[in-house]
């Protein structure tokens, strides 16, 4: 396993259990083998043992589930420790932790999944939840499960510092210093939040077809917001940065930038009014913008709903989609970015998929099933929320790539238009690609200049129409720094997204009337 030391794994287990404070879900000691010296990598013999497992019990429980048939099956174990502290008026008003620990079990026959979970990890409820999982065959023949291989995967997300061994006592001082900050940075400024979010998971993947891998997926957000009041007047607002980090990413100038960032979004919000609606020419900001380009036009590539026909993309593999300059890629590689992943969840390589190629759609986002549907290669886009759920295809960083054009001249290319910085609530129709989205920030552009800001404004399209309507694409691309998290299908994965600054030449702006 990359990342983690076999003494950085002995303190996890220590610490999970006291953060627990319950011996009901443990039944076994996750202690008792972490004999290896200090600095070495844990092995996959060190997860076999905090989960309380080993090969042949992992074989019968396999065999358990491939007793009614079954083409294939896999099992997940998980542990996650998590902690959340509140700052409020530089007051702590919320400090909780959290901690899951369980395995989920799939049997898969043709495009047919049965699935069932147990937070008691012992060969009894494993092979209770297998048999159960295995109610969806049909009884067509037993395939016995390979003996299994270790998979050894590369480490996109290196921390100095487990959380594990991060205490409180490191953790408030931060969200004090950005709270002073804020406060003190401007006098409109009336109340303040930060947040500070932290979390480890531990997962151990094995399947019948004999591969088994394990990772540590460290994870890190701290939020801050404000309120500002002038002549009776309040407006609100905030940033987030967020990754798989550890505390040594918080430096003083991030905690510098999230005090900044949040008093500069929060008051400039007193100059801004809602513009004229209607069609105009729309340029989204570098980074966060990506988010119109995840929810319009992301999801529609993946590859379960291109599979049942209900996206719009269903056709569209080998053909133009958008103009040559416009490249757009799904990444799990992407160092310490908040949606990438080691390995997915049901074993496959984590890559970056080329979704769109010099404006030619070229292949969708693949788990194992949809894989085997349309006869290619798993992409490595299988995940799943927890043990409770069976993976789905889910993107992980999903960007368009830089263009040939800047930020200046294509900012300077629009008459009458808005410049997008920050969105907020958005509703989106997968399957058609209609879209509706909140823009929390942004500006007028009035003859190729940045002028008042704007607020309030929606933006209404639809999203593969829009992909072709990208006439500029700058070369000054930013990957999303904040805390974005995915909905699908009842689960929800961290992910990220972003962009570099492109022009829409035709977006309908819900403003005032003309």
């Amino acid at each position: 396993m990359a990342g983690m030391t076999r003494r950085d794994f002995v303190k996890a287990g220590a610490k999970g259990m006291a953060l627990a404070a319950v011996p009901l879900i443990f039944k076994v000691d996750p202690l008792r083998a972490f004999t290896t010296p200090p600095g070495e990598k844990a092995q996959l013999t060190d997860y076999y043992t905090h989960f309380g497992v080993d090969e042949s019990k992992i074989k019968e429980v396999m065999a358990a589930a491939l007793s009614r048939g079954g083409d294939y099956c896999d099992l997940y174990f998980q542990h996650s420790l998590g902690s959340v502290i509140v700052l409020e008026d530089n007051i702590v008003s919320r400090a909780s932790t959290s901690v899951d620990f369980g395995v989920g079990i799939r049997v898969v026959e043709g495009q047919q999944t049965g699935y069932s979970f147990t937070e008691e990890i012992t060969p009894e409820a494993m092979k209770k939840a297998a048999r159960t999982a295995a109610n969806i065959a049909g009884e067509s023949g037993n395939q016995p499960p390979l003996a299994l291989s270790y998979h050894e995967t590369p480490n996109y997300y290196p921390i100095e510092t487990p959380w594990e061994e991060v205490g409180i006592d490191q953790k408030i001082p931060l969200l004090q210093k950005i709270n002073d900050q804020v406060v003190a940075m401007d006098s409109r400024v009336v109340k303040s939040q930060v947040y500070f979010l932290d979390g480890s998971k531990h997962i151990l993947v094995a399947n019948s077809e004999g591969r088994a891998v394990c990772d540590y997926q460290p994870s890190a957000r701290i939020i801050a917001r404000c309120t500002a009041e002038q002549n009776g007047r309040k407006e609100r607002g905030g940033f987030d940065l967020a990754g798989r980090r550890g505390i040594e990413f918080f430096t003083p100038r991030n905690i510098d930038r999230l005090a900044s960032e949040t008093v500069r979004r929060t008051v400039s919000l007193f100059e801004a009014a809602m513009p004229e609606g209607g069609e105009m020419e729309v340029v989204l900001a570098a980074g966060s913008s990506g988010i119109l380009l995840h929810e319009a036009i992301g999801h529609g590539m993946e590859a379960d709903f291109n599979r049942k026909g209900t996206s719009i993309f269903a056709d569209k593999i080998g053909k133009k989609v958008a103009e040559p300059f416009v490249s757009i890629v799904d990444s799990g590689t992407d160092e310490n970015i908040r949606g990438s992943i080691n390995v997915d969840d049901e074993c496959n390589d984590s890559q970056v998929t080329h979704l769109v190629q010099d404006g030619v759609l070229t292949t969708y986002l693949h788990d194992r099933m949809s894989a085997q549907h349309y006869g290619v290669a798993p992409t490595g886009n299988g995940r799943r929320q927890s043990f409770r759920y069976p993976p789905l295809p889910r993107m992980r960083n999903t960007y368009m790539l830089p263009g040939p054009h800047t930020k200046d001249e294509t900012i300077a290319s629009v008459k009458k238009g808005i410049y997008c910085e920050s969105f907020s609530n958005g509703q989106v129709d997968i399957g058609a690609g209609d879209f509706t989205f909140y823009v929390k920030s942004g500006n007028l552009i009035e003859d190729g200049k940045l002028t008042r800001p704007v607020k309030d404004v929606n933006l209404i399209g639809n999203g593969p129409d829009c992909l072709t309507k990208v006439v500029m694409v700058a070369d000054d691309f930013e990957l999303a720094e904040g805390g974005w998290t995915c909905g699908k299908g009842g689960q929800s994965v961290p992910v990220s997204l972003g962009l570099p600054t492109i022009k829409v030449s035709s977006i309908t702006v819900g403003g005032v009337a003309k």
